[in-house]
């Protein structure tokens, strides 16, 4: 069953318009959550904003956006302000223009989500835009209101769908020349390579989604499961932290991990 749809609009390039549904591609539902709870009472803790002097709780309708200019100095701005810089559509991903696929890096990407016509009158422009986008390898970018904020998207053609992947904002893209610039340009020793990459071929497995479970996950639902019946938590699963120190000799390390993938088999 597909998931409940969480926006609607339109997917537009020039004068070509078509009716369109979205929906995350991921989601967080199954995730194991808490609520803050009044250890004393069992009661739900709630939150207020309350004023950093007087201590007293602000009302929804008393709070402003304030942009920090100084200590205790605040840039205040009215709803209007920031409306009249907002787009004028907040429903219509307009295709503003295309690059090449693989020129916006990974680091770039930001919540993936599953686009699809609405309806079958507007599959056929749909599908257009999409073919024309996967026969040239190019990716569409539009700008576009999503949780509450503007942001730059991309359009990548995928199946018979369209991925609108929502894109970082470029201050918060980090310079990886910063981080990566001091590492040698040193090549490895090719005896040192041929061993690696034998360790590789023994551990190279076909990708599944099991590959990304979340152990803890699992072990939070087992406690819960266990106090739900009134029964003793489980056991605390301790994790052993291997030191290992500097390793001297790569080779002979190489070697003992192989003979030790081999003794797994």
């Amino acid at each position: 069953m597909a998931p409940r749809t969480f926006w609607k609009g339109y997917l537009k390039l020039s004068l070509v318009t078509c009716p369109v549904t979205m929906a995350p591609a991921t989601t967080a539902s199954e995730k194991v959550s808490f609520h803050t709870l009044n250890a004393k009472t069992g009661n739900r803790v709630v939150s207020r904003y309350l004023d950093a002097v007087n201590q007293k709780p602000v009302r929804e309708e008393d709070e402003a956006k304030g942009y920090p200019r100084g200590e205790d100095d605040y840039v205040v701005l009215e709803d209007d302000e920031l409306d009249s810089i907002a787009l004028e559509s907040t429903r219509t991903i307009n295709i503003e223009t295309f690059v090449p696929a693989e020129s916006i890096g990974w680091i770039w990407y930001d919540r993936p989500h599953f686009l699809s016509p609405s309806g079958k009158v507007g599959e056929e422009a749909f599908s257009v835009i999409r073919e024309a986008m996967a026969t040239t390898g190019t990716v569409g970018i539009a700008r576009l209101v999503l949780y509450r904020r503007e942001r730059a998207v991309m359009l990548e053609p995928r199946g018979k769908g369209i991925i609108v992947w929502t894109l970082r904002y470029g201050d918060e893209v980090r310079d990886a020349a910063d981080y990566f610039d001091d590492i040698g340009d040193s090549k490895p020793d090719p005896r040192l390579m041929k061993l690696i990459k034998r360790l590789i071929g023994e551990r190279k497995r076909d990708w599944v989604p099991e590959m990304a479970c979340d152990p803890v996950q699992e072990r939070l639902l087992d406690i819960i499961a266990a106090k739900k019946k009134g029964r003793k938590k489980p056991a605390k699963v301790s994790a052993k932290l291997e030191e290992t120190g500097n390793v001297v000799n790569i080779m002979d390390a190489l070697k003992r991990s192989l003979a030790s993938e081999k003794r797994g088999h």
